[in-house]
């Protein structure tokens, strides 16, 4: 049997949800296994209540739990939250938000639950429960230990660093100036009725949606004028700073956004490469679309032998893996997968590529570091250490107008500039 219009939304996200708390899946993932059938108004209200339901989790199960005599089970609990956060957050009439929640109890096979949810929904909506003294961890929705992570990194910043995160993440996209002009393409989204902001601060190349639009509908995307890229990455490029004729690596290159802006900016060699095969393929797409050629080999940045040739690089971008806790606001479910032990594991992989990728820096040239955390242990500390105990490196001060300066390098806190957080590092070799 069909499921009715509305219910199949609700479906959907409770199970995305489910499959991100109790099975420790991406919500990317969980999406991606969405029926095609699920298309249009339900798909698009399915991505809004698992991205906010996801993005609110922790509140929304305090919300609840006075309301529940036991824990339910994971599917349940999904859809209990699914219901409030349409209560909580959405224009959704609350009288058809109860109707299609409890309606999807039937197709999740939780029937005997329909009461439940039915009891729980109306009780809030008649009576909503108070919070007030629950906690910033709660009340922000975040895990206890990454709430205490950033109280101690951003001292009085982090009551507003936790909220940034929280909410919902611009579309900024990237012109190919080798292919249009920033003035160009504003023109011509003007005449189709696609309209930007002013150009995206400090991103030379960047602009800003008004609205979202499907990747599909942006004009000039399939013909490699425009790309999607947050600001803040798109500040890469600048640092890099790459000169026509240098070699220069991408060494966490996937999915290729930063591999391509490179190209876009200078005629140099450049090598793309990731440890990933799979991201690997979608790094050649991003390249053939814009019409920009590469390098590209399937190689671990930490382990040179088998893929590098021996010559030295002018410049090496090092976008290192990282717990993303400075994109949670495009990708809420972060939250909720990373553990603390996840940050100590990232930072031995961060150091060792930075070990590992020093000695191929050509004298006199430049490595940038960088990484979407907002956590210190990820950047600064990391960066400082690597200073420390290298004698011929040294920090070259980035002199910008985005972010804020730290012993070394710089830190771009979520919200800020409309950006995603971010710490930029560049280092360059004392030449011989």
């Amino acid at each position: 049997m069909a499921e009715s219009a509305g219910t199949a939304a609700r479906v959907h996200a409770a199970r995305a949800v489910a499959a991100v708390i109790d099975q420790g899946r991406s919500l990317d993932t969980a999406m991606a296994a969405w029926p095609r059938r699920l298309t249009g108004a339900d798909r698009s209200l399915a991505r809004l209540l698992a991205y906010g339901t996801l993005r609110d989790h922790r509140r929304l199960g305090a919300l609840l739990s006075p309301r529940l005599k036991k824990k339910p089970q994971p599917l349940l609990d999904a859809l209990l939250r699914v219901g409030l956060y349409q209560l909580e957050a959405t224009r959704v009439p609350p009288h058809a938000a109860v109707h299609a929640t409890v309606a999807a109890t039937n197709k999740l096979k939780l029937a005997k639950a329909r009461g439940l949810v039915n009891a729980v929904l109306r009780g809030h909506q008649r009576e909503p429960a108070a919070l007030g003294d629950a906690g910033v961890a709660v009340l922000e929705s975040y895990p206890d230990w990454l709430a205490a992570m950033i109280a101690d990194d951003w001292g009085v910043d982090a009551p507003a660093v936790l909220a940034a995160g929280n909410a919902r993440a611009p579309m900024h996209t990237r012109v190919n100036t080798r292919r249009a002009t920033r003035e160009g393409v504003l023109e011509r989204w003007a005449e189709v009725g696609v309209m930007a902001t002013t150009p995206i601060e400090h991103c030379a190349d960047g602009l800003t949606l008004d609205e979202p639009v499907a990747t599909e509908r942006l004009p000039g995307f399939a013909a490699g004028e425009v790309s999607i890229q947050d600001g803040a990455a798109q500040l890469a490029a600048d640092l890099v700073a790459p000169a026509d004729g240098q070699r220069v690596l991408d060494a966490c290159a996937a999915p290729g956004n930063k591999s391509a802006h490179l190209l876009e900016r200078a005629d140099i060699a450049l090598t793309a490469l990731d440890i990933d095969a799979e991201r690997v393929q979608t790094l050649e797409s991003t390249l053939a679309r814009l019409g920009l050629e590469a390098v590209v080999r399937v190689g671990d940045a930490a382990a040179p032998g088998p893929w590098w040739d021996g010559e030295p690089f002018d410049r090496i971008l090092l976008d290192a893996p990282c717990s993303g806790t400075g994109v949670v606001r495009r990708h809420p479910d972060i939250k909720w997968l990373r553990r603390a032990s996840d940050i100590t594991a990232a930072t031995i992989r961060q150091r060792a590529l930075l070990a590992a990728l020093w000695p191929l820096v050509a004298p006199g040239g430049r490595l940038v570091y960088a990484t979407c955390s907002i956590l210190r242990a990820e950047g600064v500390d990391v960066i400082a250490d690597f200073l420390s105990a290298t004698p011929e490196a040294r920090e070259r001060p980035i002199d910008a107008g985005w972010g804020r300066a730290e012993t070394v390098g710089r830190r771009i806190a979520p919200g800020a500039h409309d950006f995603d957080g971010f710490y930029y590092a560049v280092i360059e070799r004392r030449g011989e």
